[in-house]
């Protein structure tokens, strides 16, 4: 793998415009510079809305956006074949059009933005459009680039959803979703990917599909035997654990129609923002981005033939995540190997002409067609003449570009300088890490540091470039609402909607981007709330409906929800987990008791809360009544005969505790006096202490993992212990059904309608 970055290079390639304050002026400023423009996908970032004491703003939101993009496959692997402008366009306006209302007032702004499709009543909110020919006279201010090299990404100073994906994409800056909204635009502006939801105005189902086969990679009619048999669209991937969660297979539902019409995946960036794409529109996007370069940037002059006393070279892209393959061939037979160099001296050619071939291939696992990876494959050939003699070039070793030195390099990147060429040496470059020699060569894998910052050094001749490693990952660290019960460190217990808050923290600086997944369901990315990155998430049983989608939805039961962050120099952090059980909520109150009752206390109808208060007598529930009881006393006897439900969370009973019939909800309580059971519905006790002996008439209680303490004999058997000891005796632990989705995308402008 190599990685061909100059960064004190860009200066040569482009020289930033002179900042101006006057509205419509823009400074052009490289983020990212990976290679010559010419030789690179190049991704231009503009903003509009954004007045002169705003310009700050953009760039946090930039830096955001690509931090998230880099955390994403196949950007965060073929980062280094793209090239970021940043370019900071002056409004004499803050804001754009028709946010977030078409009553909403015209902003004057140079790229002129707006939500509606341009403040269009015939279209819908979320959809952001702009001039695109002002767009483009921006974007040619970048040096090198063309219409042919380059992509728009243009985001609005808005903090409301929406975005778009035609020829240029669009997205708000500052939405708590806005950095997931620009890679799934750019699904669509580069990857030509289609939505996959089922709706094409939220609220509003798509109907059925009735059109023919999709053109679409990702949506088909076929079902998954015919794929398979016809061997067509994403039949090499069926079966395989999706990147976005659960099997790839035949989901119904997509390019805006509810029925009639599959897609790969549950849900994937193309239906459901936060997660990843799959991997079937990760191979087409691996193919657009690598489709924007050439595999072989350089090598040696292949018109004319060469002599047998050289030595020929190739220089290929250079991903991030693994190397590229170069073999060798001479007259039809293969070298071992792979070097990006061949000293023709070594081969003891004999006299006459001989024909070299290299080919330049990517191995990543991204891409199973064949045809993309025909496409993904780079060849040279020399014609080797041995009655040739190679005049003196007069090229000296010498670094000529390399990884970026001027931000951190990840613990497992491949780090790479290129050379110089001279035609009758290979460059020596000698690698050290931490002043110790570890390799030589063009490049060097990081993997098994140990833990910490380390300094990584190439050196050829006089010439040393210095890297900081950083193998440090980045920490998470999670924050809950108050639970009904916290039997043990990370598991807790809810009976009601809890909310949760991540937070990732790392040495250096840069975005970091935390996330989670639920019962092994694909890694989700941790934004916040939609409607504030500041709020944290919110888990219902039912979700919350947000603008016609629904997010947070959690299935009552135990859930395993798993967590971590990745750093900007893209190490992983270490995956945690906490476990997670939700349970029925109290009914709602109809009667609230608080402070002292005196005497005893009867509930014949309705529902009785008492919230902290001492029953100085016995409580009797007489039937179809319900209790609820949060905290407090009751100094007696709590006797219930076929009542609704009762609910005794986290209070103390002085005598004994009686309930025939109904549900019954026993959490974090204490019962001085005997617990007796008789025909209770869904009986849960958990974490509860029983002074006396406990009875159960029929099936006993579930204990949700939190075991109860029993002074007295018991008669029965909890149903969590029962199947805990089901799974050992089994050899097996539980499996839990995974939760429903989380939050959908906004589809794209009007040309992604099918």
């Amino acid at each position: 793998m190599r990685i061909f970055v100059a960064a004190v290079l860009a200066l040569v390639w482009l020289v930033p415009l002179p900042a101006l304050a006057e509205p419509g002026s823009a400074t052009v400023t490289p983020v990212q510079v990976t290679g010559p423009p010419a030789k690179r996908f190049n991704l231009i970032i503009m903003g509009d809305g954004y007045t002169a004491s705003e310009q700050a703003a953009f760039r946090t939101d930039v830096d955001r956006h690509l931090n998230v993009m880099w955390s994403i496959e196949p950007f965060k692997s073929y980062r280094t074949y793209i090239n970021v402008y940043r370019v900071d366009i002056v409004s004499g306006d803050s804001g754009v059009s028709c946010d977030p209302d078409l009553s909403s007032p015209r902003k004057n702004t140079p790229l002129s933005m707006g939500f509606w499709g341009g403040c269009n009543p015939a279209s819908v909110q979320r959809l952001i459009t702009m001039n695109n020919a002002a767009a483009t006279r921006y974007a040619d201010l970048v040096t090198g680039t063309t219409s042919a090299n380059r992509q728009i990404m243009a985001l609005a100073n808005s903090g409301t959803y929406g975005g778009a994906g035609g020829a240029y994409a669009t997205a708000s800056g500052s939405n708590a979703m806005s950095a997931l909204i620009s890679p799934h635009e750019l699904g669509h502006s580069l990857g030509g990917l289609q939505d996959e939801y089922d709706y094409y105005q939220r609220g509003v189902p798509g109907g059925a599909y009735t059109g023919g086969e999709p053109g679409s990679a990702h949506h088909t009619l076929l079902t998954e035997q015919q794929m398979k048999d016809q061997r067509r669209k994403w039949w090499r991937w069926l079966g395989d654990d999706s990147e976005s969660g659960g099997p790839i297979g035949r989901y119904e539902g997509g390019l805006y129609a509810t029925t009639g019409v599959w897609r790969p995946s549950r849900h994937s960036m193309m239906k459901t923002l936060g997660y990843y794409f799959d991997q079937v529109s990760r191979e087409v996007m691996v193919r657009r981005i690598t489709a924007k370069t050439d595999l072989v940037q350089d090598s040696t002059p292949t018109a004319a033939p060469v002599g047998a006393d050289r030595v020929l070279w190739v220089e290929p892209m250079h991903p991030v995540s693994h190397g590229l393959v170069t073999t060798w061939n001479v007259d039809g037979k293969d070298l071992p190997g792979d070097v990006d160099s061949l000293d023709l001296r070594t081969l003891g050619l004999t006299a006459g002409t001989h024909t070299v071939k290299a080919t330049v291939t990517d191995p990543t696992d991204f891409v199973r067609d064949p045809a993309i990876r025909a496409a993904m494959t780079g060849t040279r050939t020399w014609t080797v003449d041995t009655a040739i003699t190679t005049p003196p070039d007069g090229v000296t070793p010498a670094i000529v570009s390399s990884t970026p030195t001027d931000r951190p390099v990840g613990g497992g990147d491949v780090v790479r300088v290129e050379t110089t060429h001279p035609a009758t040496a290979v460059p020596a470059v000698t690698w050290a890490l931490d002043g110790r020699q570890v390799a030589t060569g063009t490049e060097v894998a990081l993997k098994g540091l140990t833990t910490g910052t380390h300094t990584l050094t190439a050196t050829l001749g006089g010439q040393t470039l210095t890297w900081k490693v950083d193998a440090v990952a980045p920490t998470t660290g999670y924050e809950l609402s108050q639970p009904l019960l916290k039997p043990d460190k990370d598991t807790y217990i809810f009976n009601g909607p809890f909310s949760m808050k991540l937070t990732g923290a790392d040495d250096n600086g840069g975005h970091i981007v935390s996330e989670s997944r639920v019962d092994r369901d694909g890694w989700f990315n941790y934004f916040g709330w939609p409607t504030s990155s500041e709020l944290p998430w919110t888990f219902t049983e039912t979700g919350t409906t947000i603008d016609h989608l629904v997010y947070g939805k959690l299935p009552r039961g135990r859930h395993t929800i798993e967590y971590r962050s990745i750093d900007a120099a893209g190490n992983h952090g270490r995956e945690r987990a906490f476990t997670v059980t939700t349970i029925a909520p109290p009914p709602a109150c109809t009667t609230t008791v608080t402070g002292t009752h005196r005497g005893p206390l009867t509930v014949r109808e309705g529902v009785t809360c008492l919230t902290g208060a001492d029953v100085t007598g016995p409580v009797t529930v007489r039937q179809g009544a319900s209790l609820v009881m949060r905290g407090g006393t009751v100094d007696g006897a709590l006797t219930a005969s076929n009542a609704a439900e009762v609910h005794v969370l986290d209070g103390e009973v002085d005598g004994a505790l009686t309930v025939t019939g109904g549900a019954l909800t026993v959490v974090g309580a204490t019962v001085r006096g005997a617990a007796v059971l008789n025909g209770t519905t869904g009986a849960i006790m958990a974490g509860t202490t029983v002074r006396g002996v406990l009875t159960c008439a029929a099936a006993g209680p579930d204990d949700l993992g939190a075991p109860n303490t029993v002074t007295g004999a018991s008669t029965c058997r909890f149903a969590e212990q029962a199947a805990r000891a089901k799974a050992l005796t089994a050899g097996t632990g539980q499996g839990y059904e995974a939760v429903a989705n989380s939050a959908e995308p906004e589809r794209g402008e009007e040309g992604h309608r099918h």
